[in-house]
């Protein structure tokens, strides 16, 4: 095993390995040595291209005559009893500056510093440690807690620590293991070089290059604060004459362990008086007190007051500092916070200030503008409890009466509701959900001041909004009509009262229920139709429950249950009832025939009729059969081409099977599938969310027409905000408006389903030979050259096409030269695909085999048929309708005579299919996308499974494979905002990164 090592020395990160199975002999009569041993470690190159090769002397834990294990190695040579001591060794390393440090440790090793199920490698105590510290810096730079500087002759940024940063620090520090020291005095000292260095290479990572045009040692300094030269020159007089400047300006800014503190006190309880008086003289005016502290930066609750310092004829006592002239420390962060908040120059002129007297106008002032500079700036700031709670302000409160609808659980005809329907509603204002009374209001709109005392709680109150607010209550009768929508939006949050006045919305009946936000809960239970021949598990009742709310409301719905969890079965429960016209169902070609056996099954009395092949009803003879017929089932493909005719006829139902095939709303299909009539629309899918927030919309849109706005405004709105800076208040809008159509349960939930068996996902490893080896660096060496000299279309081309080829070479070297050649002995994927079916037909089971190239595919089954004597099936997209059916049908059957391996094309057999008589999958090579795999995975994981589903993705050592799989696994709750759209995100690669994406590692080739 090699455990990977880290040290800091002379400002540079060292990086060196561990072989525990072969430990250094010991050395007489002088210092010993740790045998160098390459670093092919995945995911990573550390090699002289990207970092310098030395000798280094270090100091580690040794016992007896070897060094001290690292814990992550698990093994223990030396003798248990054996004192421990620090002795020194040369170590072989590979070195790395600050900003090459900083790189390596926040993007390669932080991906990878888990458990990766690699047992030759494992990553040493002293990477976790300085990835940490590593993290810790760019946080400490996203929040802006660094300020410039000048050390010697280099700019520098360097890191603001207090309050809760200076404890974590001190934390951080103690948890330094004893290896990575090298030769600093202390691990706070270690700490301070550490961190200081990767502040100022997180800063200069995020800075766009300065575009000044100063002159002189100034203009140098500022120059030198962006990019990699740190440099700065000038005379050593400028210099000096600049960091001092730069040291005192940075303790001015910065403080020091103790800090100002400063108390907002509200003005002592008038009694039985509920307003501020309008009428009282200027020297009644309620009097606002702000209190002066001193305060422990490093502990916040220790806080001595004012008073308390101006008694203190000595030194002072907080926390961990004593403050030996507190009186001098009270007058200089006065001083320091004047600069902020002027008004505090008034209290310098007394002689022990403690206190600041301010009106109504000045403490709102305070609230709103001077105490949030304050505490940006590291002073302590204590405001009252009621500040910025809702309960203190002025609001509207919207109260909506559903409009009449058919019961719950019966069927909708065209008199149902929609998003379209009027509502009554009602405004009032209130506070904090409350409404004001008439005499309320009227009190309000007299009064000048911004806060006021209402019902024994002081509140904020914004003329612009209270202005809006008395507007609306006195065009209360005349104003506009509001539709469900509106209702929705405002709801949600995704739209302003009148006014930018935040608005509270309450509702009875349906509509407060899917206000509610738990509609599965809230919503009437509905018994299964008597043409319904099943029984639904509790879940699936109260999926039914849902569908016929929402129809009875006239309005459409997601059902996104997770794959296996009975969606068709739902949705025929449903269909299975009395409609007062047909139902369109729309799904892809692979499922038509699982809708005809599934209601055949389930609801047998239904009429289906399907509208498919050369050979389908047209004109008169198809409106004869939709009117003899309960159900018809299409295609997309088809409903794209009879659109026309499919328009013409008055649909009962709308349903999208695998709705996410209409996630591009601009595609012919999904335009020609939105503009299909229908009283009630249903969608279906397992993911209705697979690579950006746009296929949410486009099956939204679907589904409840206009109630995410046009594609322009939700990008806007949402799809921006939550995909490219991270959003959380957008994402929340987004879940409350989306949250009542959409249904989303899984099977890893045990409150949804506690049956299914155990799914074990591992990802496997397979080496290249040397063949493919040779082929693959053939392939980066000709194509880097070609990507390096085109540009725009042809470079994206050109990349997609590398990125092909190096995966088909992964797979196969006959399937990248498609010379008909033969297969045995020349994959090293092929050889483990071989080994693990062997055990999978030893063992009696069945396996599901997919892979993105249908070609591929083809040569997989000619050759594991010859190589297991065994029939093995084959599903791809050229097979018509029966023989998909056919091929299924004996899969499942799982007897003797049926085919125990089953390989299927991604695209064409990875949805809608249940085969859960295997229970092993193995990805032979990976879309890159886990939506994708999840889907094809759960062909065999659903409900019906019996057994254990044993997932394996093959991945290629040190190749692409191996680095983009890395990063998926890392990121996989973003795996949406990663891959894009399929592998278009790595066409904006840059050169030099698709050179280290690409780049063959060492380790990859099998003997």
């Amino acid at each position: 095993m090699i455990v990977v090592h880290a040290a800091w020395l002379d400002g540079r990160l060292c990086l060196w390995a561990e072989d525990t199975d072969t430990p250094p002999a010991p050395r007489r009569g002088r210092r010993p040595r740790i045998p160098a041993h390459p670093f092919a470690v995945r995911g990573l190159r550390l090699d002289e291209d990207t970092g310098l090769q030395a000798t280094r002397t270090l100091t580690l834990p040794t016992r007896g005559d070897l060094p001290e294990p690292s814990p992550a190695a698990s093994v223990r040579l030396p003798p248990a009893d054996a004192p421990l001591r620090l002795s020194e060794w040369t170590v072989d390393t590979i070195e790395y500056d600050a900003d090459d440090a900083y790189a390596l440790l926040r993007s390669s090793l932080v991906a990878i510093t888990g458990d990766d199920g690699n047992d030759d490698f494992v990553f040493g105590e002293t990477i976790r440690a300085l990835a940490t510290v590593a993290t810790f810096a760019g946080s400490l730079v996203r929040r802006g807690r660094m300020l410039p500087g000048l050390t010697g002759a280099e700019a520098r940024w360097v890191p603001v620590l207090t309050g809760r940063d200076a404890a974590y620090t001190r934390s951080l520090a103690l948890s330094l293991p004893q290896a990575v020291l090298g030769g600093a005095p202390s691990r706070a000292a270690l700490l301070t070089e550490v961190l200081d260095t990767l502040v100022d290479a997180a800063a200069r990572a995020v800075l766009p290059p300065a575009t000044h045009r100063l002159t002189g040692v100034a203009g140098a300094w500022l120059t030198a604060l962006t990019g990699t030269d740190r440099a700065v020159e000038g005379s050593p007089a400028e210099l000096d004459a600049l960091g001092d400047d730069l040291r005192a300006w940075q303790a001015d800014a910065v403080g020091g362990a103790v800090r100002a503190c400063f108390r907002l006190a509200a003005p002592p309880d008038p009694g039985t008086i509920e307003y501020a008086r309008l009428d009282l003289d200027d020297d009644e005016e309620p009097q606002w007190r702000l209190e002066f502290a001193l305060q422990a930066a490093d502990e916040p609750s220790l806080v001595v007051d004012a008073a308390t310092v101006w008694q203190s004829p000595g030194p002072i006592e907080l926390s961990q500092w004593q403050v030996p002239a507190p009186q001098e420390t009270l007058l200089t962060e006065l001083g320091r916070a004047s600069r902020l908040y002027p008004a505090l120059e008034d209290s310098l002129r007394a002689a022990r200030p403690a206190a600041l007297t301010l009106d109504t106008a000045g403490a709102h002032q305070l609230l709103s503008e001077h105490a949030p500079l304050l505490s940006a700036a590291g002073f302590g700031v204590l405001l009252p409890g009621w500040w910025r709670k809702p309960q203190a302000r002025l609001g509207a409160r919207l109260t909506a009466s559903s409009p009449s609808t058919t019961q719950p659980g019966t069927v909708a005809t065209k008199s149902a509701v929609g998003l379209g329907s009027v509502v009554d509603y009602r405004w009032e204002l209130a506070i904090g959900g409350d409404p004001l009374t008439g005499e309320e209001m009227r009190r309000l709109a007299d009064s000048k001041a911004p806060l006021v005392r209402l019902r024994g709680e002081w509140v904020e109150l914004d003329q612009r909004r209270l202005a809006a607010g008395l507007e609306i209550m006195r065009r209360q009768a005349e104003d506009a009509e509001m539709t469900v929508a509106d209702l929705l939006h405002l709801a949600g949050g995704d739209a302003e009262g009148p006014g930018g006045l935040p608005v509270e919305v309450t509702a009875d009946g349906w509509l407060g229920d899917l206000l509610s936000g738990d509609t599965e809960v809230r919503v009437p239970a509905a018994t299964p139709p008597e043409r319904f021949e099943g029984s639904l598990r509790p879940y699936q009742l109260r999926g039914l429950s849902w569908l016929s709310f929402l129809e009875s409301a006239g309005l459409g719905g997601i059902l996104a249950d997770d794959m296996g969890l009975g969606k068709t079965v739902q949705l025929l429960a449903l269909l299975a009832g009395d409609a007062p016209g047909p139902t369109l169902l729309i799904c892809p070609m692979s499922l038509v025939g699982n809708w005809q056996r599934e209601a055949a099954k389930f609801a047998p009395a239904l009429r289906v009729h399907v509208h498919h092949g050369a050979e389908r009803a047209r004109g008169a003879d198809f409106r004869a059969a939709v009117a003899a017929s309960d159900l018809v089932v299409t295609t997309y493909s088809i409903a794209a081409r009879d659109a026309a005719s499919l328009k013409s006829l008055s649909w009962h139902r709308l349903v999208l099977d695998e709705a996410q095939a209409v996630k591009n709303a601009a595609t012919k299909q999904a335009v020609a599938v939105r503009g299909l009539p229908a009283r009630h629309r249903i969608a279906v899918t397992g993911t209705p969310v697979e690579n950006r927030l746009a296929d949410l919309w486009s099956i939204m849109d679907f589904a409840n027409p206009g109630l995410l706005g046009s594609a322009t405004k939700f990008r806007e709105r949402f799809a921006e905000p939550v995909e490219r800076r991270g959003d959380a208040d957008a994402a929340a809008r987004l879940r409350r408006i989306t949250q009542p159509f959409v249904l989303r349960r899984l099977k890893t939930d045990r409150t949804i389903i506690s049956d299914l068996p155990e799914k074990l996902e591992m990802e496997v490893l397979c080496n290249l030979t040397r063949e493919q080896a040779s082929l693959y660096q053939a392939v980066v060496d000709e194509m880097l050259g070609k990507i390096e000299r085109s540009e725009g279309v042809a470079r994206r081309g050109l990349v997609l096409a590398t990125m092909t080829r190096l995966k088909q070479i992964c797979n196969h070297p006959a399937h990248a030269m498609r010379d008909g050649s033969r297969l045995a002995g020349r994959s090293g994927k092929l050889q483990r695909l071989e080994e693990i079916l062997d055990e999978v037909l030893a063992a009696g089971e069945r396996a599901l085999v997919f892979t993105q190239y249908a070609e591929f595919g083809g040569m997989l089954r000619a050759h594991l048929s010859a190589r297991l004597g065994r029939e093995v099936a084959y599903l791809h997209g050229g097979l018509d309708k029966p023989a998909r059916d056919a091929l299924v049908a004996r899969f499942q059957a799982a007897t003797p005579s049926s085919p125990p391996v089953f390989v299927l094309s991604l695209k064409a057999g990875g949805t809608g299919l249940t085969l859960t008589a295997a229970n092993h999958v193995v990805h032979v090579d990976r879309w890159w996308n886990p939506a994708v795999e999840d889907q094809a995975t759960d062909r065999a994981f659903r409900i019906g499974q019996r057994r254990a589903v044993q997932v394996r993705k093959f991945v290629t050592a040190g190749t692409v494979e191996e680095k983009i799989a890395a990063m998926i696994t890392e990121k996989r709750g973003l795996a949406a905002k990663i891959v894009g759209t399929g592998e278009q995100w790595l066409t904006e690669l840059s050169t030099a990164e698709l050179r280290s994406l690409l780049a063959l590692e060492a380790g990859a080739v099998v003997e």
